[in-house]
């Protein structure tokens, strides 16, 4: 079905690779104008690209996500050619470490990740929020398999800690914007292949083994797997759904 997010414009965080690139050429293949935030231009004039080779439209707003005042000026500078209707918050990284490795490096990795992970969703939801208001939008929130597990991985605490971060958020904008016509919803991924994520996976084949081990559909997820489901949720086919996180985690919660 064409044309789901017709008339719309979306914002991704992150959307120079990975999911947050999956989901910009979806948004963009079911008629959506697409604008890239991201830190790094390359990678975003790689998604407007690819946007474009397929028909859409895509453009590039830089942005850091950890800069509250950034965020307000990529806002004010995207409202002049309208107000977004659609806001994905899927910028993020992630380390792991045990916390009782070198004190500093793991402070420092708390800081990092939960200033991008957590702090970068609430910055830029703040600053789109009057948009978002204006147009009943739709937020989508990338959590993460983490949000509610972290058997699997016992050496990621802040990245655990800022995943059930969002997954909180999440459930408290949608109580608190209902009222307002806003749905606020999240995604769940379990271990999606990407270019960021390839070097970790290489050097860690028995976490890998083991996530597969308890996936029942037997292999790692695409970025694609996650577009579909932020499809749905950003179209009004989940008109009725809000304060969700739909799990795209080829059912390892299942087991």
């Amino acid at each position: 079905m064409a044309g789901l997010l017709a008339g719309h414009i979306a914002a991704v965080t992150g959307g120079g690779s990975g999911i947050g690139q999956g989901i910009c050429q979806a948004y963009a293949r079911e008629g959506a104008r697409v604008i890239v935030l991201d830190v790094h231009p390359e990678g975003a004039q790689e998604t407007i690209d690819l946007v474009a080779q397929a028909g859409g439209k895509a453009s590039f707003v830089r942005l850091d996500v950890t800069d509250r005042e950034a965020c307000k000026r990529a806002a004010a500078e995207i409202a002049k050619d309208g107000n977004i209707s659609i806001l994905v918050n899927n910028a993020g990284i992630n380390r792991r470490n045990h916390i009782t490795a070198d004190p500093a490096a793991v402070a420092k990795d708390w800081d990092d990740i939960l200033s991008i992970n957590l702090d970068g969703v609430f910055n830029v939801t703040r600053a789109f929020l009057d948009q978002l208001r204006a147009t009943k939008g739709r937020i989508v929130n990338i959590g993460s398999i983490q949000s509610f597990v972290h058997v699997t991985w016992p050496n990621s605490a802040a990245y655990t800690t800022s995943k059930h971060g969002v997954l909180g958020f999440t459930r408290a904008l949608a109580a608190e914007l209902g009222k307002d016509g806003v749905r606020v919803n999240a995604i769940g991924p379990g271990l999606i292949e990407t270019r960021i994520n390839a070097e970790a996976r290489a050097k860690n084949p028995d976490m890998v083994a083991n996530v597969m081990r308890h996936t029942p559909l037997g292999r790692a997820g695409k970025p694609a797997d996650i577009a579909g489901p932020a499809v749905f949720l950003a179209s009004d086919l989940s008109s009725y759904v809000t304060g969700a996180m739909i799990m795209a985690d080829g059912g390892f919660r299942a087991i």
